[in-house]
This record gives C-alpha cells, structure tokens and sequence, in this order.
C-alpha cells in the first residue's frame, strides 16, 4: 500500500481542470513558526505558535486577522493546547519582555481570549522585533508565543493587502496615501444547479467496463489508482464500483476511491456525457463526500489529527467550480481538529 502523507500545501492545490470564477488567488505561506492564509477576498490571517524545538513548551497559538481595504484594525485571539492534560488557568495575563500588558479577555472553560487593541498594538510591536510574548495563569503556569517567522509572514500579509510603505503596514511603514491600499472583494457566489431526476441507465454505467477504460485512459496513473489495473495492490480491496449520479439532460458525476493511506483516502470525481465517447474530465482526486451538487474532502495533515485540509467544488448548472480551500493551521497540539480555520477561497453558495 502506497503510504500518502497530505500536507496542506498539497490539498491547496485541489486537481481540477475545470475553470472556477475569475477571482483574485489567495495566498498562503509559512516561515518557521508562523503561517498565513489570505483569501480572495484580501482578507489575511496570519497564526502562530510556540517553538517547538525549546523543551517544555506548552501548546499555544495566536491568530491574527485583517480585512482588506484601508484603515482595517488588525483583531488577534488565543487558543491554549488542549490536547495534553493541562489544567487550564481561570485568569490568563499578557507579558512582552517582562513588563505586564493585562489580562487578557479570556473564556476560562475554552482556554480561548481575545486582545483588547491596546494589546493588539504592543503583540504586533513585539512581533516586528525581537520582543518576547508570554502568557502566564493565575497559577503560574507559562505559554510561550514564538516570534520566529512572524516578521516574514507579516510583511508577505503587506504586500498581498497592498500596504507596503503605508502608515497601516505592519512591517514597511511609509507615508503612502492610506487610501491607495487595495480594496477589499466582495465574496464570489455560487449558485447550484438544479439536479434532474436519475434515469434507470445511470447506475448501470458504474459497471461498466467502457467508462472504466475512458477514465484510465484520460487520468494520468499517478491521480487515481483506483482505477488502474493493478490497483488492488494499492487499495487492498477488488475493483472499487464507480458511484453515478445525473448532472443535466447530457452530463453524469463518476465517483470512485482513488486513493488511501495512514489516515486518509480521497475519491475522484470526473464529469463525463452520458454516453459514449464519454470524454471524462477530472474535477479533484480530494473527495470525501458529495451529494451530486457539491464535493468536499477534508483531510488530516498527521495521524493525531490536529491539523487539516479542506476543499470543496459546486455544480453550477454546466460545471463544477472550486467553493472552499481552508486548512486548519500548523501541527502543533493545539487543538483536536485544528486551532483556526485559515481559508485561501471563500465563497457563497446559495442552493
């Protein structure tokens, strides 16, 4: 069995040859112990957390937002680990080299808070240099935010948000105009194509030997085993079915198991004619679940689980277009599933 360990940069890729709606690529992009998602939308997150090489550092993490557009305020919030069996504090304060910022507004039972823009302004001071950031309970006990990382994801937040040589920049202050810093978007909708009733050739196209060879034969190998000859060696399991479902009076949704790991496995999913010459186009190899209007896969970064993917792809009457790209944050402990949601597409999709 072919072992797959997905990491987000993977699953930000979703495999598609299918057009999606013109709109402005997000970015994202990690340096040491900082990472930063901004969506089509120029809004930026930006998430940090402890350094895990030091011994003894408790799970933490800190996630920065800002909306595009000018004279946007930067929000920060906090999430402590909570995977290990620590006794979460019932009062959490801010300290930046030594010196007391106040407590924090903190939800005790969550292990979670939020920074008053006072706070805000001395994080984001400290970040740029070489300040040290600790969090301390009422008990004692210390969290320790990593500032490596944080001033090369900052600037690249600038730039994408077109604040470079701004007063609002973050990093490369300057008294360009305010106003010249890029808009924000509006976010992109998808409306869903009405589905029509199944008709009683569809499900016995899934054994189908012509359409099996039509996907092999416009899927490159390496995008789905699944339906390769030899794929039991991959699978471990006989030829997996072929799920059909109607799209439109001409165009039906295949689905098959492409691929599995450790800890996850994803289906392709091509849009084929009804009949033949089928003409299969792929629209992702990251699907876990579909209910013929829309596509989704999530997919965990490690076995522990405390980092993911996520994607997902609309019908709109004559395609499938990419609705959602996300991931969860950094592998760091912080939290079952994931601290943050960090999304480079956003999307409205209205049924």
């Amino acid at each position: 069995m072919r072992l797959l360990c997905l990491l987000p940069s993977l699953l930000l890729a979703p495999f598609t040859a299918i057009a999606a709606p013109a709109i402005v690529p997000g970015v994202d992009f990690t340096h040491n112990d900082w990472t930063l998602a901004c969506d089509n939308t120029r809004t930026c997150r930006a998430s940090g957390y402890q350094n895990e090489e030091l011994p003894d550092s408790l799970p933490v993490s800190v996630l920065l937002t800002r909306l595009g557009g000018p004279d946007q305020p930067v929000t920060a919030e906090l999430m402590l680990g909570q995977y290990e069996e620590i006794k979460l504090p019932a009062r959490l304060s801010l300290q930046i080299d030594g010196v007391d910022q106040g407590r924090v507004d903190y939800a005790g039972q969550e292990g979670t808070a939020r920074f008053s823009p006072k706070q805000v302004a001395a994080l984001l001071t400290a970040l740029s240099g070489q300040g040290r950031i600790v969090f301390t309970g009422n008990e004692g006990t210390q969290w320790t935010l990593s500032g490596r990382g944080a001033s090369a994801v900052l600037l690249k937040m600038d730039e994408f948000q077109g604040r470079l040589g701004t007063p609002g920049a973050l990093m490369r202050k300057g008294k360009r105009a305010e106003s010249s810093v890029l808009p924000a978007l509006p976010v992109p909708v998808v409306v869903l194509g009405t589905l029509p009733a199944a008709r009683p050739s569809d499900a016995a196209l899934g054994s189908s030997a012509a359409l099996r060879a039509a996907l092999v034969a416009a899927t490159p190998a390496e995008d789905c085993d699944g339906i390769q000859p030899d794929q039991t060696v991959v699978l471990d399991d006989p030829a997996p079915p072929l799920n059909v479902r109607r799209l439109s009076a001409d165009k039906l949704l295949v689905s098959t198991v492409c691929w599995r790991g450790a800890y996850n496995e994803g289906s392709g999913y091509w849009v084929v004619n009804d009949r033949a010459p089928y003409a299969p186009t792929l629209v992702t190899n990251l699907g876990n679940d579909d209910d013929g209007r829309s596509i989704s896969g999530a997919h965990k970064g490690r076995g522990l689980g405390d980092c993911w993917s996520m994607n997902g792809w609309g019908w709109d009457g004559r395609r499938f277009v990419a609705t959602a790209v996300s991931t969860s944050g950094m592998c760091r402990l912080v939290a079952a599933g994931g601290a943050w949601d960090l999304p480079t597409l956003v999307t409205h999709v209205k049924e």
